[in-house]
């Protein structure tokens, strides 16, 4: 039993950091957002919050204007990567919360930023799956480390 929830937070953690490593602007970007797909179940949901009014979309609807902004040349040396996180795993569903951190130029003035994301992922045949993610970002009164 410990083994198999070993090995599934393994691939769970592969998910990941795919997801993560998807958001680089550069060279094979349109490919690593392509491979996105794959990594969700059709009918996911994505929410951004950051503060205002909930966003819902779709898997396209997220990955298609990420797909142009960091194939545009308006963001230039982006990236978005895991920071401590924790994934808890319940026969064939689980979670998996985390800060993340963000770096890149935008219109040539550099940015950095923090925020949480939260994914949920189920089993299924072809193994495991994003059923749904969200995030939200620091801003004037919330911080990552809670202050």
């Amino acid at each position: 039993m410990i083994a198999r929830q070993d090995a599934d937070r393994t691939a769970i953690e592969g998910i990941v950091h795919t997801f993560f490593a998807a958001f680089t602007s550069g060279p094979d970007g349109t490919a690593r957002l392509d491979a996105l797909r794959d990594l969700f179940l059709p009918g996911a949901v994505i929410v951004r919050t950051c503060g205002g009014e909930p966003t819902r979309y779709g898997v396209d609807d997220f990955i298609a204007p990420r797909q142009a902004l960091l194939a545009g040349d308006t963001l230039t040396d982006f990236r978005e990567w895991e920071l401590p996180g924790r994934t808890d795993v319940f026969g064939d569903i689980a979670q998996h919360f985390c800060a993340y951190g963000k770096s890149g130029a935008q219109d040539g003035t550099p940015f950095t930023g923090r925020g949480m994301k939260t994914m949920q992922f189920v089993r299924t045949s072809a193994g495991w799956r994003i059923s749904a993610a969200a995030w939200d970002d620091e801003r004037e009164g919330l911080a990552v480390d809670g202050s």
